[in-house]
């Protein structure tokens, strides 16, 4: 138990800005077993979204409720995600061959890819989350249910790859950022249970079973972000698993507009 405790203070301290307890040691055997509690950092980080939405839309509007959610999450990781997706942009854009990639990426500066990357899939989980606040605020429940799914099960996702993927750069190359390696079934099995259980408290409360159809839409997403980085650099990095939980967050949100608008 004591173990268990101590890989779910190593995912919380690395995946979030929240501190562990000193007697947590760090090392990076821990942190890939780590893994399957990633989508339970996905809870913590959608109950303060959620809760921040809340309370910003009660005291002033919707919109801004969003804007605070979106601060809220960005706060709590620390952008983790968000520079990942951010670096795949700039590499990917700028990048020809594996090595250029690689080392764009390992480039602590943001490129022009990056910038419009991210001003625009900000702006589209903007769009996205003001057309599914606008038909459930009225349920806290619920909605707190949306937020905690879609970062839980968008974060499970990048546990699939590290389960079923090479790791792209040497040991010597990542040493600088560590990144979640080779889990075992186990881990990943967890970490699905962690990511299944607020799609089914959803699916309860909303009564649509349809909902399950997202996990579909998602593993296409990965699986196709997932042959583009095995095809340009023959595996992934840790912005790359960034990239894919970005992405498919923005595809829970997608999915849902779409579900609710011809249901």
């Amino acid at each position: 138990m004591r173990y268990q405790i101590a890989l779910f203070f190593t995912a919380l301290q690395f995946y979030t800005r929240f501190p562990a307890p000193e007697w947590v040691e760090y090392k990076p055997k821990n942190l890939s077993m780590a893994t399957r509690f990633l989508p339970l950092m996905g809870w913590i980080v959608g109950f303060i979204a959620a809760l921040s939405f809340l309370v910003f839309s009660f005291i002033t509007n919707i919109s801004i409720g969003i804007l605070m959610s979106m601060v809220a999450s960005i706060l709590v990781t620390g952008a983790f995600h968000e520079d990942g997706f951010a670096d795949v942009c700039d590499g990917f854009g700028g990048g020809w061959t594996k090595e250029k990639i690689l080392l764009i990426m390992k480039d602590s500066r943001i490129g022009t890819y990056g910038s419009v990357g991210l001003i625009l899939i900000l702006a589209l989980k903007f769009s996205l989350l003001q057309d599914l606040a606008t038909k459930i605020e009225s349920d806290p429940l619920v909605l707190t249910l949306l937020f905690i799914a879609a970062h839980s099960v968008s974060r499970f996702m990048p546990a699939i790859i590290i389960f079923t993927q090479p790791y792209a750069r040497d040991s010597d190359d990542s040493k600088s950022k560590p990144v979640a390696q080779k889990v075992n079934a186990g881990t990943l099995i967890i970490a699905g249970i962690f990511a299944i259980i607020p799609m089914i408290l959803l699916s309860f409360l909303l009564k649509e079973l349809l909902l399950f159809g997202s996990l579909v839409f998602l593993g296409l997403i990965t699986f196709v972000l997932n042959r583009y980085f095995r095809k340009w650099i023959g595996g992934y990095t840790g912005d790359c698993l960034g990239a894919i939980q970005q992405v498919c967050e923005i595809g829970f949100y997608l999915f849902l507009v779409v579900l609710w608008k011809f249901t």
